[in-house]
């Protein structure tokens, strides 16, 4: 129960106690008492006025009167112009420490019974992985987790882009300039191999523009079924696939269902028959079908070109009429960056016209593109930042840093070993997520591994340090406890009001769609312990009792923090 809960549910007593009206707890307002007074949380009071029939200071006084008479967990309180702000008492954090320490799935909020489908990664096969599917895997994977925490059902897939004009390019690119190359005899990742044929092909289209020809063509044989067109494109597909999984497997990324696009854009195909069929949709003297969404404020979409062959919103109208069906969905996010967001509009807008309301339930989590210093990244120019250096890159940083620092002296290489990746990518990831996502981001490898600040390795380095005290304390035979009659100081009780925001800050989070929240969480969680730590010398107090207690105090503050970064998908290390 948050101290919110606890008090309105003490206030409706003392509002039945004091005036003899009942009122329930949920129709109060509780809400944390600001700076610049003295106390912990408000109760809002105007509300009350209709049924006290006295000033907002008079009502006030009378109920925290009641509140401190009556409730050993309220301390004190001040009454200034309607708010009544209460000052809870030592006994309350004692027991609100205990409430925590005691619950081992302490923020894991109760089921809602949603059942919530969250579409990321979605990568074209003409190209390896970059930073920008680093923020969109990272995103897609934080979000399904922090809705899991929330309460929610989680489907998490992805949809492959295997087909069309982009993955031909490649094909073309192989056939005509790369003889025969494969990963085996260049050495390479399958998809750094494909990724250098589709930068061949946007070379070889600026030296003679009618490749693009012969390019359609292919998609066309490939509609068709052609064995040979299938043939190669399986093979390189298969090259992708392979380099992907790596890519994915370094990261901690995983799917419950992966979609491809070769499987579904024929539903689409269907649909558009059907809006046809409607009148929903149009098709031209040329062949081609449009839907017209200019009375809507957009333009004419594309769904069919004069060819027969579908584009990229085809198979997501069908894609989505598959899912909704087949897995009864409440909500379907898709993690897509925002020059996408167009997309979305026209796509939720065609299928509320094709009759499905579910339309309305899906949802365009939006995320702001990664820049770096020198600017945007190109793939057809080959200027990415490709995702499998940049995991390499940030093992280097945290490999470099750490020996720099001199933190890891007495520890093995192996474990070294798998502390540097622990720490590159807890860098990493907290450097991306902490980010609100609709912002854009300009990604600076060095300053996110700084092991000071607001960053991955000093959460990391923080649950080190707790872990360091809990083993010298087992080695001297101490063993953690709360006892009920130990006083909190002021600083451990402005730790136990963190740890109590905790299950209310997975809501947020969650509602927002925003794992910055908890990466920051966690920031303030870490940054309020290491002053904590710096003012008590835990180890070194004289009274046992109180010592005990603060080894469980901060043995569940490490605990809270594992589980706020597992949400984003980072591991703290015991020793660093």
């Amino acid at each position: 129960m948050t101290p919110e809960t606890f008090l309105a549910e003490k206030a409706s007593e003392a509002v039945k106690a004091v005036y003899g009206a009942d009122i329930a707890p949920s129709a109060l307002q509780v809400q944390v008492t600001r700076k610049e007074f003295e106390g912990d949380f408000t109760l809002v009071v105007f509300p009350l006025l209709r049924i006290t029939r006295q000033s907002p200071d008079a009502t006030g006084v009378a109920l925290g009167d009641w509140l401190v008479a009556n409730c050993p967990e309220v301390a004190g309180y001040n009454s200034v112009k309607g708010f009544l702000n209460l000052s809870l008492s030592n006994l309350y954090w004692r027991e609100a420490l205990a409430a925590v320490a005691g619950d081992e799935a302490y923020g894991q909020l109760p089921a809602t019974g949603r059942r919530v489908m969250v579409e990321f990664s979605s990568p074209n096969t003409n190209k390896p992985l970059h930073l920008g599917h680093i923020r969109n895997n990272l995103l897609g994977s934080s979000v399904s987790d922090l809705l899991k925490a929330a309460g929610d059902e989680v489907v998490k897939v992805t949809l492959v882009n295997d087909r069309g004009v982009h993955i031909c390019k490649s094909m073309y690119a192989w056939q005509q300039r790369f003889g025969g190359a494969t990963p085996e005899s260049t050495g390479k990742k399958g998809d750094h191999l494909v990724g250098d044929c589709y930068v061949e092909f946007a070379k070889m289209e600026k030296e003679d523009p009618s490749v693009m020809d012969k390019v359609h063509e292919m998609l066309v044989k490939w509609e068709e079924g052609d064995p040979a067109v299938r043939k190669l494109w399986e093979t390189m597909n298969g090259w992708v696939f392979d380099g992907f999984e790596q890519t994915y497997k370094a990261l901690g990324i995983s799917f419950d269902r992966t979609y491809y696009e070769h499987d579904t854009y024929l539903l689409g195909k269907e649909l558009v028959q059907k809006g046809l069929d409607m009148g929903v949709l149009v098709r031209d003297p040329d062949g081609s079908v449009w839907c017209d969404l200019t009375a809507d404020g957009l333009d004419r979409k594309l769904l069919l070109r004069s060819d027969g062959t579908s584009v990229y919103i085809t198979q997501d109208l069908g894609t989505a009429e598959r899912r909704f069906s087949e897995f009864k969905l409440d909500s379907h996010i898709y993690v897509v960056g925002d020059e996408q967001n167009y997309h979305f509009q026209v796509l939720k807008l065609i299928l509320k016209k094709l009759g499905f309301d579910w339309a309305d339930q899906i949802f365009h989590l939006s995320y702001g593109m990664v820049e770096l210093p020198e600017g945007k990244m190109k793939s057809r120019e080959g200027t990415v930042v490709d995702a499998d250096d940049l995991i390499e890159k940030m093992y280097e940083e945290a490999k470099a840093t750490s020996e720099e620092s001199g933190k890891l002296e007495g520890i093995s290489d192996e474990e070294k070993e798998r502390l540097y990746r622990m720490i590159g990518l807890g860098a990493l990831k907290y450097f991306i997520l902490k980010v609100d996502p609709k912002k854009k981001m300009l990604f600076n490898p060095k300053e996110s591994i700084d092991f000071n600040g607001n960053t991955g390795p000093f959460i990391q380095y923080t649950h080190a340090r707790i872990c360091s005290i809990l083993r010298k304390a087992s080695e001297r035979g101490l063993v953690s406890a709360l006892n009920p009659e130990v006083e909190l100081s002021p600083k451990e009780v402005r730790l136990v009001k963190i740890l109590g925001a905790y299950p209310q800050k997975v809501s947020e989070a969650a509602a927002a769609l925003s794992p910055a929240l908890i990466a920051n969480y966690c920031y303030d969680l870490a940054k309020e312990f290491n002053q904590y730590y710096h003012d008590t010398p835990i180890l070194k107090e004289p009274d046992e009792e109180v010592l005990r207690m603060r080894l469980e105090l901060i043995s569940t503050l490490a605990g809270v923090l594992r589980r706020g970064m597992k949400i984003l998908g980072i591991d703290l290390p015991d020793r660093m």
